[in-house]
């Protein structure tokens, strides 16, 4: 059995996290991208960083960045460059990786089904979407007008941490 070197664990590494990115099929955040990473392998944070880096570089990974936050998805580059190296990975790490990445997709998924998001309207107003998304199907909405980024801040992490308990409090006083 031949050990692999230094260079075959960065190539490795680099084509886990395009597999992973394309797994997700959509826009994925810094922090959930590193959790999901960290949760299948073994790559420390500054290596992820560095490859993350290389990818983006190398032009097989997009990142933009939507209400302070940083994203990340494959490109057509990146699915060409995983198909034509995917099998560099052993399938026993595509299996550990799988298996892990079970769980944390879900708790991905479950994470992105509440969404809260803002806008600056005007130099003085932001406009703040709170949503409950269900299988790409908005199955609540609400938009509300702030008179400062932070109080637009406070309302977005509000919704996102207690979008639970409030939806059917809101339903409820609707439907009285």
């Amino acid at each position: 059995m031949k050990v692999p070197s230094n260079k075959d664990r960065l190539a490795e590494s680099k084509i886990l996290i395009l597999y992973i990115l394309k797994k997700l099929e959509k826009p994925v955040s810094h922090d959930s991208l590193l959790n999901l990473v960290l949760s299948g392998t073994d790559i420390n944070y500054f290596y992820f960083k560095q490859y993350l880096d290389d990818l983006l570089s190398s032009k097989y990974v997009f990142s933009f960045e939507e209400n302070d936050i940083q994203y990340y998805e494959i490109t057509d580059e990146g699915i060409e460059a995983y198909e034509l190296t995917k099998d560099m990975v052993p399938g026993i790490v595509k299996l550990k990786v799988d298996a892990n990445f079970k769980s944390a997709l879900e708790s991905f998924e479950n994470e992105h089904t509440i969404v809260a998001e803002y806008e600056q309207i005007n130099e003085n107003s932001y406009r703040v979407i709170c949503k409950i998304v269900d299988h790409e199907d908005v199955i609540f909405e609400t938009r509300v007008i702030t008179w400062s980024k932070e109080e637009a801040k406070n309302i977005s992490k509000n919704w996102k941490e207690n979008a639970e308990s409030l939806y059917p409090e809101i339903m409820k006083k609707l439907t009285k």
